[in-house]
């Protein structure tokens, strides 16, 4: 899975950049064949003003399925990578599973030498 990890409005430092790389492998990693590409953008919302406004913004792209995408903003940088990439593998493993259910019920054609 290739995965892309940007910071706006402050440096993105080393140890933050192997955090979310840990993080994303241990909630995402279990869809790997499906999930081929996953960016995450983590930003300042409110600069120095403070309050909750670090934002982490999580898109997963997936094999013939539409990407999900979830953000969300906490006070706490880390708690907002924790909570939008757990949010994200929860959407990714209903969307597969509503892929799944769908291909099964697909209507099977007759066959022609019957």
């Amino acid at each position: 899975m290739q995965l892309d990890i940007q910071a706006t409005d402050f440096a993105l430092t080393d140890s933050l950049r192997e955090y979310v790389e840990r993080r994303s492998r241990f909630e995402l990693s279990r869809y790997q064949p499906a999930a081929i590409r996953l960016q995450v953008r983590l930003g300042d919302v409110n600069g120095p003003r403070g309050g909750a406004d670090k934002r982490c913004r999580v898109r997963v792209c997936l094999v013939g399925q539409p990407e999900v995408v979830v953000e969300d903003t906490q006070a706490d940088l880390y708690a907002a990578v924790d909570r939008a990439l757990g949010r994200a593998a929860r959407a990714v493993s209903r969307r597969l599973g509503r892929a799944r259910r769908q291909e099964r019920h697909l209507p099977i054609e007759p066959s022609s030498h019957l």
